[in-house]
This record gives C-alpha cells, structure tokens and sequence, in this order.
C-alpha cells in the first residue's frame, strides 16, 4: 500500500487475534483483495480542533483519536467522509448561527489538511471519478458529509455553500428532532415526544430535492422511521444510510427496518453497516450500568461534558473504562459482518456498505481504529465474500451511488 513518499509493508497490517487460527492462504488471498480495492469508510467525524498541533493527521497518539494518515496507510484504508457534525440545539437565530459557525470551523480544518497541510499525501474529493484518480494516484482521499441539517437553519441557499466547499452527502437529523424531520432518538433532556412532526416537514422536503438538485447524496441515518422512508419516497436520486446497523439482527433505535432496506434498494441506494458497540448487538445491563455509574461520579452528563475531562479526572475516566471493557467487551468484526450478511441477504450485494463512526463512538474489537481496517476484509473473505462482492462492499456501491447523483443533478441543470 503505497502513499506519496511512504510505503507500509502489507506485513505490518494489524491481523490481531482474527487472524491467529486463520489459514494463511486464506490470509495471503485477503491481503490481495484488500490492497486491489478501494476502501471507502463513510463515515469519520472531527472535533473541533482537528488541523491542529492537537489533532494533527499525520501523528497518531492522542486519546480518542481513531483515523490519521499513518493508520489509514497502516490499515489499508483508501477514502474516508469526514464529518461535518453540529449537535442538535436550539431552533432560533442566535442557535442557527452558532450551528453554522461551527460547520464552517470544520469545513476549513478538512480544506487545510488536504490544501495546506499535507496536499502531497491527502487530496480532496468531489466526485466519484475524483475518489479513483486519487487513489490510483497513491494518495488518500477525503470527502465531506454533513451530519444534522441544523447549520442550515430555514435557509436553503446555504445548500449551494456547502457543496462548493465540498459536501457530498447530508443527513438531515440526528439525536433529536429538527426543523426537517423527527428524529429516531428524541431528545428526553429536552422533553421531545417521540414524534413532532410524524416525519419529514415541508421545509425538509425542499431540502431534499435541492440536494438532489446540487449532486449531494441525501442520507437518512438518524432520521425516524417515517421520516426516513418519507426523505426516500421524495428523493428523485439513490439515497444512501450514511452509518446504520438492522434492525433485522438487533432491533435498537437507530437500526434500520427491513421495510427501509426496501425502500432504499429501490432507490437504488446503500446501506452503510456501522461498526458501532451498541447498534450491533446488546450492551449487558452490567455494563451499562457500570459506565453510568462513573459518569455520574464525574459530573458527565453528555458527550461534550466527556470531551472535555481533563487531568486527573481524565485518567480516572480511562483507567475505569479499560476495567469495564475488560469485564464486558466490545462486539466484534463478526458481528458487524452478521449485519452485513442480513442485509446483504435482504437487498443483494448491491446495496450494502461499510462504515466506522470513529472519533463518533464507532470502534469495536478487531476494527478499533484505521490500523485495523484489514481485518473486516479478512473476516469477509472467511465467510466466502469474492474480489468483486467485496469490492462493492468497501466502496464500490458507494460510489456507484455518488456517481448517480451526480448524473441526476446533472441532468436536472439542463
């Protein structure tokens, strides 16, 4: 795997306790495969201070950061969405612009990584064909997506804005309900009934068909039930679900039913399977109730309080997580690729994808960051996945999608 002015030993890709009862011949095959294809993960999120000496792409080593240059390269991970991501706050003027002021933040970050900071090992991507001359290239590549339609308030011209600085795909919901639709988990902090709007609102019905006027994919993860199969029926373009699991293998909030498999196989569409703990199978109440217990000893009341341990909290925090992981670990590549084989089995190969949520809450055993993305394609080549059903899987269908997209907003211009 070769990335401008370095080259990493396929030797070194992390095969860990995967690979230890493995047949080598299986392993070399899957070494083969994976150094063809073209690795795309849809889904990477950012902190805020990412492009800095805090967060810098090329130095893997600080706490909680999953993906930079060196583990991409290590892993043998091609193509990467990194995230725009806003938290859902408050639907007023001094919120929107707040909201958009913090897209921007990180709009700029992925914008210096690829022009100023490492252009000769990183490039931008904007479309389909972008993703195949940068990787044939030796470089990796970035895309953009937007999780939450929240910075774009009611105020759809800043659609335009995005996809001139890049965005390919928006998903407009995340935890909690929005200006565009219901979320499939309300806010309680907040008070949220489990419907607002019982789906998609007018205004995210004009957001759909301007991103598929633009050449953004419209992504429906997070969104609820409804409101996802409503942003398909509205679509005139494939849709994609950026980072879900199904429902099929375990039923939790953001799983997506088989009713939405179909739907979105009929768009011609993909699902992308994530690689999150608690989306792939049930977290034991031990653990829950251990991890619940620490964050109230610490004071934590969201993920942005966690963010933002430091000192001898942090420590007590990581050194606590390490003893509850060790008592109830992670689920697994196995299970992640059980939900790949339901959905596969469901909507064909076609129509399926692979995602990490890392830096987000993704990561599980044997896929714990980017070194160790080798280890999904190992596991797939175990149960009996080709070259080409593989490719499809890691990025091919992704970008099949993207390409439509592309086609349709092209045509709709004229």
């Amino acid at each position: 795997m070769r990335v401008m002015g370095l080259t990493i030993p396929l030797a070194l890709f992390a095969f860990s306790s995967l690979a230890s009862d493995t047949n080598q011949n299986i392993i070399d095959r899957a070494r083969g495969i994976h150094k063809r294809v073209i690795t795309v993960d849809t889904h990477v999120d950012i902190p805020p201070n990412f492009a800095t000496t805090a967060y810098d792409p090329m130095k893997p080593g600080p706490r909680g950061q999953q993906v930079h240059i060196p583990t991409m390269i290590e892993g043998g991970l091609d193509a990467t969405f990194i995230i725009v991501f806003v938290g859902q706050g408050p639907r007023t003027d001094a919120g929107y612009a707040k909201a958009l002021s913090d897209a921007f933040v990180k709009f700029s970050a992925i914008h210096r990584v690829t022009s100023d900071m490492y252009p000769d090992q990183i490039e931008l991507a904007r479309t389909a064909d972008d993703v195949r001359r940068i990787d044939a290239a030796g470089k990796k590549v970035a895309l953009i997506g937007i999780e939450n339609g929240y910075p774009m308030g009611k105020d759809l011209r800043l659609l335009d804005q995005f996809y001139d600085y890049g965005a390919r795909y928006l998903g407009l919901i995340h935890t909690g309900h929005n200006d565009l639709g219901d979320s499939s988990v309300p806010n309680r902090r907040r008070g949220e009934p489990d419907e607002e709007h019982g789906g998609i609102t007018d205004l995210g019905r004009q957001v759909v068909n301007r991103l598929n006027e633009l050449g953004i994919m419209v992504d429906v993860s997070h969104a609820s039930k409804q409101t996802s199969l409503d942003i398909i029926a509205e679509s005139k373009a494939p849709v994609i679900a950026s980072h879900s699991s199904l429902e099929g293998v375990y039923d939790h909030p953001r799983n997506m039913s088989d009713e939405e498999l179909m739907a979105i196989k009929k768009s011609n569409g993909v699902v992308q399977v994530v690689a999150f703990d608690s989306y792939l199978r049930a977290v034991p109440q031990g653990k829950k109730d251990a991890i619940a217990a620490l964050w109230k000893e610490l004071g934590i009341i969201s993920f942005a309080d966690y963010r933002k341990l430091a000192g001898d909290d942090l420590q007590t925090y990581d050194a606590r997580m390490a003893e509850i992981e060790l008592a109830f670990p992670k689920a697994g590549v196995k299970d992640l690729a059980d939900h790949i084989d339901y959905a596969v089995e469901k909507v064909g190969i076609g129509h399926v994808g692979i995602a990490s949520d890392f830096n987000g809450g993704g990561g599980i055993a044997g896929w714990s960051d980017a070194s160790e993305t080798f280890n999904v394609t190992l596991e797939l080549v175990q149960r009996g996945y080709n070259e080409e059903q593989i490719a499809k899987l890691w990025g091919g269908n992704l970008l099949r999608v993207l390409a439509d997209v592309e086609a349709y907003a092209k045509e709709a211009k004229g």
